[in-house]
């Protein structure tokens, strides 16, 4: 029987969450950060401009298990301006963004103002005298492409930085950008207690 291996990751910022991408070759992909045994893959995605937690496995079946348990993700999302009480309201209520060409209606979620989050330096944004910006933690149980992002520009706040900081009950904690940590199964069997 055949033991199975499960990591976390620090995604960071121009990566993909992929081992294989044959559109363009010179994409930065996670097998570029450690030497991940043969037939790991990521369990849901960050686009390449998001960073943060990313959690990876050997196991097929426990990728299909997480997916499916409806598990939340928190994200803090650093947005272009100074968002507003009445802006984080909609966002906790559901916005209406484009999905495969068509709209859809978020489900409620969680959503906060959050004071500028102890985070590692990511890329640079940009400079203070271009405005303000401020910081908003959402917690979805759905994964929509792109969605944090769609939903932060809905209601007029576009997002500059993305970072995943919890899946269920894992968090990114104090890992560095590029870090991977070996997890346990029990782990994942408790994600979303």
């Amino acid at each position: 029987m055949k033991v199975h291996q499960h990591f976390i990751l620090h995604k960071p910022h121009g990566y993909i969450s992929q081992f294989i991408y044959e559109l363009k070759r010179n994409k930065r992909k996670l097998g570029e950060l450690y030497d991940f045994p043969e037939g790991t893959m990521a369990i849901g995605r960050l686009d390449e401009d998001s960073e943060g937690l990313l959690l990876l496995t050997t196991d097929g079946m426990m990728s299909e298990l997480v997916r499916s348990k409806k598990v939340e993700k928190e994200y803090f999302a650093q947005v272009d301006g100074v968002i507003t009480e009445e802006a984080v309201e909609q966002l906790k209520n559901g916005v209406e963004i484009g999905l495969h060409g068509k709209k859809y209606k978020t489900k409620k979620c969680q959503a906060k103002r959050i004071a500028t989050p102890n985070l590692e330096a990511g890329r640079r944004i940009r400079n203070e005298r271009h405005g303000p910006t401020s910081w908003v933690s959402i917690t979805l149980t759905e994964g929509k492409f792109r969605q944090v992002r769609k939903m932060t520009s809905a209601v007029g706040f576009p997002t500059l930085r993305l970072v995943r900081i919890r899946i269920g009950n894992i968090e990114l904690g104090d890992l560095k950008a590029g870090e991977v940590k070996e997890i346990f199964k029990e782990d994942f069997d408790t994600i979303s207690q």
